[in-house]
């Protein structure tokens, strides 16, 4: 597969240095850049994904006219929470 390029990135000198900073051992600004492009894209596709499916449960509430209040939700969350934690500390011993 070929590979193609990204328009270069005109930054303010103290951005670059920021970068140049925290790059790692063997790490390269061209690699670290990458990484981070990488990144962007999946947390953006989390972001897109996580509102689709917010939209699509206010329109299914909406249709259905059931809600749950905020409580009951956290309810269910502290319980779910609870369970989890427990089943982790079982594994533990």
């Amino acid at each position: 597969m070929k590979s193609a390029t990204i328009p270069s990135l005109r930054v303010e000198p103290e951005l670059r240095q920021a970068a140049e900073s925290v790059l790692r051992e063997g790490e390269t600004l061209s690699s670290f850049m990458e990484e981070a492009l990488r990144s962007g894209i999946q947390n953006r596709r989390i972001q897109r994904e996580f509102i689709a499916r917010g939209l699509a449960a206010r329109d299914e509430s909406r249709r259905t006219g059931e809600y749950y209040s905020a409580e009951d939700v956290f309810n269910e969350l502290r319980g779910m929470l609870a369970q989890a934690e427990a089943k982790s500390r079982g594994k533990e011993e």
